[in-house]
């Protein structure tokens, strides 16, 4: 199985046992968590930027506007740190201590690119239509140049990553699996689609397409 091989900035330290370093549980959790969040330095100053990222390969890509301080800064090969991550339950134990979240994160260092050229900018774009909403991409008008030139697409090899997972009950000290009479055990927090809503001005006859049916609430 192909591996992220940790160093010292990627390798996870604390509760190392929820730590994994294989492209198919990385990847995995990218995939599911198109939210991210861009570290950066500008001038000394930390900031973090949240965007939308999609990944090919060992590739992970973010878009934004072509002016945004993000695009411009990370455009020009800086190290950057992208993060995912989802809150799946909290963890009710029978001590404070104890108290925790079951949670999925996945980490990745790289240098940030930029994709200059047009035509690799629109394919870039529309992966990132096809991974989200399969199907879209065919159903909208294309990008115009005016479009195309507004938007900056960053492109990111993946050189190091590690994932962190928490799943299952609290663990709390044997003493009190005996003494304490409380309540104790998982909230699990999930995201679900809700009805989709329309815009207000569709045209007439148009209805709600088949490909983005897998949005509607079971």
């Amino acid at each position: 199985m192909d591996s992220y091989q940790p160093t010292e900035r990627s390798k996870v330290k604390r509760g190392n046992k929820r730590a994994a370093y294989d492209h198919q549980t990385v990847h995995a959790i990218f995939d599911a968590l198109p939210l991210c969040h861009v570290g950066y330095v500008v001038d000394g100053q930390p900031f973090v930027t949240p965007t939308l990222q999609w990944r090919r390969g060992t590739r992970l890509y973010w878009h934004g506007s072509s002016a945004s301080r993000m695009i411009r800064t990370v455009s020009g090969g800086m190290s950057v740190c992208v993060t995912v991550s989802a809150l799946d339950g909290y963890v009710m134990a029978r001590s404070p201590f104890h108290h925790s979240i079951n949670y999925r994160s996945a980490m990745a260092f790289g240098t940030a690119e930029l994709i200059d050229d047009a035509d690799a900018k629109d394919e870039a774009l529309k992966h990132m239509f096809e991974h989200l909403f399969p199907g879209r991409w065919d159903d909208v008008r294309g990008n115009t140049e005016k479009e195309l030139k507004a938007t900056s697409v960053i492109s990111m090899n993946i050189d190091e990553a590690s994932a962190k997972i928490r799943t299952g009950p609290p663990v709390d000290d044997d003493e009190d699996y005996d003494d304490v009479k409380c309540w104790a055990g998982v909230l699990p927090v999930e995201q679900i689609p809700g009805a989709p809503i329309d815009d207000g001005r569709l045209l007439d006859g148009v209805g709600f397409p088949d490909y983005l049916k897998m949005f509607l609430p079971k």
